[in-house]
């Protein structure tokens, strides 16, 4: 016999007494759990979707009763030994008695083996429907407040059906969401605080998942007048400032208003302010006058252009998967329940519920992205959950709540969405009949929504009008989160919950009392979304300065100042048109294939922000990062820095043409005097005049300059300033 598996038979002897007077085991609740802490049923080993070594499990156990059969039926029940049970494959494989690719993860003496040499003793008795179901999983302690260097551990507790309860600490799969913040040691739950700020920490166990949280103050030194001082408009004020607070920091004061105009214009309408408005707002005395602009700014129609711009991202709006007249009815559908400013919820509904002529009723156009049932649900649940479902598809979610079996349910909810007809000519209806089959069972998954009651198999309701009544309503806390969560990204350039398509319980809000009053303010106001936009645009929180203190210069997180960051491709090309006053047409549709086609469809002067969809050609756009609408996603729009994008805007045509072009603003600003040229230029590219020090050496530079030579002096500035940061960012 090997040594090592007379060594687990010996010790199976002396545990003998304690062996045979030992509680019955639970495969579901006992067994399980090892194989999942000690990785055996993870992505890289058995659970992998071919399996190891011809040993396949469920991912992170997803399927208790094929797992059974696997280990106790499959080839011929070799791989257990219920007269030995330290003998059986099942055990002698992760304890490395024998060869194990996976090396040794369970020791002879350690409680792991005890537990499954015990099961196998008692028969490996099979889960049962009787079994005790996890119903509560909680972390202690939830909320702690440590500094750098401590360290603390986490104990973590499961209460089932039956009443009971267990410390599972021991069973738990632990993760760090910012490890900058703080590291937890992912076997055992130590948590060591390394940094500053407020980090969270995930339990996973037997599929759910629990949260604790840790607040590490910066060590800074703040006066308490500081924060019971500092202005609060509103909700989000408070919330931000209690943040603040705890985590020592300081919060900017207010913008200058040169900053605020410019701010406020890029961020609601997505241009720049005129000069003139920029002169009429700076000199305006009005105490109110930041809240009478951002009125204004809520009604201008430029809101319009650029909100219906912003939703097309969500909606896919893309010459890519529908020709031109279908696209030009979703955006014209889509436009004009912004410019009516329909509530959030009724214009999902209408998407949700929609049925009839491609173009006839714009809202079918979501399924014509969306063909297939699986398809529709999860670019549902992405586009107005912020909800990704895509990996329950084939297993459990191995990082959420979501089952395979509520994929399907969820799934199912679409199986009889129809299409009749072809091209532009598609009608959008619902058939009376018809299930999307589970396939690890073969047979249809109850339809229902996530976290919902299923719809009873002999209902003739239809079931996304179900559906629509379950997703906009109080009982889903995803909805409303999620659209509260993706405006104030737009306004503050991340999201409270980040990135804002990941809504998942282990991916924790920075602030959750605040995107908890945020979405509190927009459910009460009836999904009025500039309601909301509202609210933000008038908190002191939106109106700090970008420009960092010593005491918040770290913060990237927590809103103590505004965030820098570069305009959106759109905005940032209809800005250098504005500035330059020299415009393009788009006249060419890039195809899958990377040919190109002429289209009429956009007049001269159109602006980026008015383009029916993401496949019109522009070089410029898509080297600044052009949302593809390929996915629902904001991940496929990109800020990031490129050198592409520093050689386009140094040598391309983007500037240098337009700047040398004598049609536009250069050769209008020739004839007027040095002076009134150099506060022109800064106050449409900065919506400010020059400082001291600037307004001297450009007045030297033009004093020094011969006459013929002054073009080139201006067209110089301007392309200094415009591809200076101040220009390309929203400050």
């Amino acid at each position: 016999m090997n040594s090592r598996v007379f060594t687990c038979a010996i010790l199976v002897l002396v545990f003998g007494a304690a062996l045979s007077a030992a509680e019955p085991l639970s495969f579901r609740n006992d067994v399980l759990p090892v194989l999942s802490k000690v990785g055996c049923n993870s992505g890289g080993c058995h659970g992998s979707l071919a399996g190891k070594g011809g040993f396949r499990l469920s991912l992170n156990a997803y399927d208790p009763a094929t797992d059974h059969y696997n280990i106790t039926r499959e080839m011929r029940g070799r791989r257990i030994e219920p007269s030995a049970p330290a003998r059986s494959l099942f055990v002698i494989k992760p304890t490395a008695a024998v060869r194990h690719k996976g090396g040794k993860v369970i020791r002879e003496d350690s409680i792991e083996y005890r537990i499954l040499t015990d099961w196998i003793r008692q028969g490996a008795p099979a889960p049962s429907e009787k079994d005790a179901r996890l119903e509560r999983l909680e972390v202690s302690p939830p909320q702690s407040l440590l500094v750098k260097g401590d360290t603390l551990q986490l104990k973590v507790t499961a209460s089932f059906s039956d009443g009971s309860s267990r410390d599972v600490t021991r069973w738990v799969r632990f993760a760090s969401t910012d490890a900058s913040i703080a590291e937890i040691d992912e076997k055992t739950g130590k948590v060591t605080v390394l940094g500053y700020g407020e980090g969270s920490f995930t339990a996973w166990y037997s599929g759910r998942i629990a949260i604790a949280r840790v607040t590490s103050p910066w060590p800074n030194k703040i006066p308490a007048e500081v924060f019971t001082k500092a202005p609060k408009r509103n909700v989000i004020d408070e919330r931000v400032l209690e943040q603040l607070r705890r985590l020592n920091l300081e919060p900017s004061p207010p913008a200058p208003d040169s900053e605020f105009i410019r701010r406020a214009y890029v961020d609601v309408i997505g241009v720049l302010p005129t000069p003139a408005e920029t002169k009429a707002f700076i000199e305006d005395k009005n105490e109110s006058k930041r809240d009478v602009l951002v009125d204004k700014l809520l009604a201008r129609p430029e809101f319009v252009d650029y909100w219906t711009y912003r939703w097309s991202d969500l909606f896919l709006i893309t010459g890519r998967k529908m020709g031109e007249p279908v696209i030009k009815t979703y955006y014209s559908w889509l436009r004009e329940r912004v410019e009516k400013n329909v509530p959030w919820d009724e214009l999902v509904r209408q998407v949700v519920t929609a049925s009839g002529g491609s173009l006839q009723n714009g809202a079918t156009n979501f399924y014509t992205v969306h063909q297939e049932p699986e398809s529709m649900a999860e670019n549902i649940s992405q586009a107005f959950m912020s909800l990704s479902i895509g990996c329950a598809k084939c297993h459990n979610h191995p990082l959420e709540k979501w089952t395979n079996d509520q994929y399907y349910s969820f799934a199912n909810l679409f199986a009889r969405v129809r299409v009749k007809g072809s091209g532009d000519n598609r009608t959008l209806f619902t058939a009376s009949r018809g299930d999307l089959l589970q396939p690890r069972t073969g047979k249809p998954q109850p339809a229902a929504p996530l976290d919902a009651p299923a719809i009873p198999a002999d209902s003739g309701a239809n079931r996304r009008e179900v559906l629509a009544g379950w997703l906009t309503s109080p009982e889903n806390p995803y909805f409303t989160r999620s659209i509260a969560n993706r405006i104030w990204a737009n306004f503050f350039g991340r999201g409270i919950v980040e990135p804002v398509d990941d809504l998942r319980v282990s991916n924790p809000a920075s602030n959750e009392p605040l995107l908890a009053a945020i979405a509190a303010h927009l459910a009460e106001n009836k999904y009025d979304l500039k309601t909301l936009m509202r609210l933000i645009l008038r908190s002191e929180t939106y109106r700090r300065s970008s420009v960092p203190l010593e005491r918040n210069r770290e913060d990237q997180s927590y809103y103590s100042r505004y965030y820098p960051r570069r305009m959106m491709a759109e905005v940032l090309y209809d800005a250098i048109v504005s500035v330059t006053s020299v415009s393009r047409r788009f006249d060419n549709i890039t195809n899958f294939d990377g040919s190109t086609r002429k289209t009429g469809f956009y007049p001269e002067g159109t602006r980026a922000l008015q383009l029916y969809d993401s496949s019109v050609t522009s070089y410029f756009l898509k080297a600044f990062g052009r949302n593809d609408r390929e996915i629902t996603c904001e991940c496929e729009r990109s800020n990031k820095p490129s050198m592409v994008q520093v050689l386009h805007l140094s040598n391309g045509n983007a500037l240098n043409d337009r700047l040398s072009s004598k049609k536009g603003r250069v050769s209008e600003l020739l004839a007027k005097e040095n002076p009134e040229i150099i506060d022109e230029i800064y106050m449409l590219c900065f919506s400010r005049k020059p400082g001291e020090n600037e307004r001297k050496r450009i007045t030297e530079l033009f004093a020094g300059t011969a006459p013929e030579q002054k073009r080139t002096v201006v067209e110089d500035l301007f392309w200094a300033l415009m591809t200076s940061r101040e220009f390309l960012f929203q400050h």
